[in-house]
């Protein structure tokens, strides 16, 4: 079975994101960057099922040079090659134009089965999956947390509000992994080794006969508006200070 697992890398979720002075971006000195974290649950399946049914990974990644540690990464967890789409034109590209290169990459090779993560932590957007699969003209399962697949079909189940959906597709589809669908595993250090002599194929817009045209770009970034600072209610009556504590709280963060 030829498996895809699509992968990003993203600021480390604990790290102390800056917005550059002119609003242009965020300051990424002395950022660690990481695979992100729903993509671990993707490429997690993928392997499980390479395991089970036989056949072989692909990691396919969009992204600056940097980009190349989180493929790694997927290979020293286990898949067999990767591909790097490195190109500065597509940096912060919008999901559309994302999806675009993803697909693009993805033509050139077989593919029985396509994992994504179901939303990446940094832009929030949650859209690159099902693009993918618009693009790639096949079906497409979201935010899944069980995924069985045989006999050329796989089988999923979805949360939604107060139950659980079921749902089948034929193969190949796209697939978008959640919290839930398994527990990723650490790369040992014989992986990590290994990692390093496996083959990924650099590719730029050119080379995938993709014309980049951004669909949406960010006109300005801004941090959030500081919290006021807190209010210590002091005293030593239980009684005055639950009532004062009632009353800030009615009159002023007018919650109650």
């Amino acid at each position: 079975m030829n498996i895809v697992a699509c992968v990003k890398q993203v600021p480390d979720t604990e790290a102390l994101i800056k917005v550059k002075p002119d609003g242009s971006g965020i300051e990424e000195g002395g950022i660690k960057w990481v695979m992100n974290p729903y993509d671990e649950y993707g490429v997690e399946e993928a392997l499980k099922l390479k395991e089970k049914l036989g056949g072989e990974v692909t990691v396919v990644c969009a992204g600056p040079a940097r980009a190349m540690e989180t493929i790694r990464t997927a290979l020293a967890m286990g898949a067999e090659k990767g591909i790097h789409i490195s190109d500065p034109a597509l940096d912060d590209a919008d999901a559309y134009t994302t999806a675009s290169a993803l697909a693009a990459a993805i033509k050139e090779i077989p593919y029985d089965i396509i994992f994504c993560g179901q939303r990446a932590v940094d832009d929030d957007s949650g859209q690159v999956g099902s693009i993918l699969a618009e693009l790639l003209d096949i079906p497409q399962m979201t935010i899944i947390t069980k995924l069985d697949v045989e006999d050329g079909k796989a089988r999923a189940v979805k949360p939604i509000e107060g139950a659980q959906l079921v749902i089948e597709s034929p193969l190949p589809c796209v697939v978008t992994a959640q919290k839930g669908l398994n527990e990723p595993r650490y790369a040992s250090l014989p992986g990590i080794m290994k990692a390093k002599k496996k083959p990924v194929d650099v590719k730029d817009a050119a080379a995938l006969g993709l014309s980049v045209d951004v669909k949406a770009k960010v006109d300005k970034w801004m941090p959030p508006p500081e919290r006021a600072p807190g209010k210590i209610i002091e005293g030593d009556d239980a009684s005055v200070t639950a009532a004062e504590l009632v009353r800030l709280l009615r009159e002023e963060a007018k919650v109650i």
